[in-house]
């Protein structure tokens, strides 16, 4: 399971890289382009920051360089851009889902990087910086993780019409599919909230996230190739893939296993 984890973490990095990149790209916030929301202050300097943060702490969690200190910081970021930033439109994220869901994915990506902020050695286990991320940033991260996974299922149920005319038209049964993967987001989230059946949980969710890049995402951006908004939204995926095969390759009993 710990090939598992190291897979997960590779995905992970390479996907949060890949955001940073296009923030460098587009000198600007986009919408959809996590975790700053595209009326944040700054400008092309600001974008060009948040790409500069994006892909070194990336860059140090894909490489295990420092990668407690990666970890906390990406997600120190990404919670701030929630809490300072999504949260100026807090009525907008409440009713209406397309905000709600950018909102909620960079709550998810900082939950991820807390987890992967845990991946270090026994013996530095006992270091008070260490022990601060194995006792409250991991289990806080994984709670953010998990209260994402469950409104993300709750929104295919809320949307479901919307969700099935995104699915492949070779796939038959759309709107029994959304539902679906919407219970399964829900299964999933209460499952690693819980502790209960987490590591199968994150398995199969990152298995669900998977599929999803290979026959819904890859399509749509081959078709699209120099669609920014595509490109994001399949490495989103690609990035919640990671995080879920990471949890799954480093759950046990509730705590995180170190990674070799």
């Amino acid at each position: 399971m710990l090939a598992l984890a190291k897979i997960g973490r590779g995905l992970f990095a390479i996907s949060m890289i890949f955001f940073g990149v296009q923030y460098f790209i587009f000198g600007h916030y986009a919408g959809g382009l996590p975790p700053v929301p595209p009326w944040a202050p700054g400008g092309a300097l600001g974008a060009y920051v948040a790409g500069a943060i994006l892909m070194l702490c990336s860059l140090g969690l894909a490489a295990k360089w420092q990668a407690p200190w990666c970890g906390t910081f990406l997600g120190f970021f990404s919670l701030l851009c929630v809490l300072l930033l999504h949260s100026q439109k807090l009525s907008d994220v409440i009713h209406n889902g397309n905000d709600r869901t950018r909102c909620f994915e960079a709550l998810a990506l900082c939950g991820a990087a807390f987890m992967l902020a845990g991946d270090f050695s026994a013996a530095e286990a006992s270091e008070p910086f260490h022990a601060f991320i194995a006792e409250k940033l991991v289990p806080f991260g994984r709670w953010l993780f998990a209260i994402s996974l469950v409104v993300f299922g709750a929104q295919h149920f809320m949307y479901g019409a919307f969700v099935a005319s995104l699915i492949p038209g070779w796939i038959p049964g759309h709107l029994f599919f959304a539902y679906f993967t919407g219970a399964g987001f829900i299964a999933a989230g209460v499952a690693i909230a819980a502790k209960v059946l987490a590591r199968a949980g994150a398995t199969l969710l990152g298995i669900m996230f998977l599929f999803w890049v290979l026959f819904l995402h890859a399509p749509r951006i081959a078709v699209k190739l120099y669609s920014g908004d595509e490109w994001t939204s399949g490495v989103i995926a690609l990035a919640m893939c990671g995080a879920a095969f990471f949890i799954a390759g480093t759950l046990s009993g509730g705590k995180m296993r170190t990674v070799s």
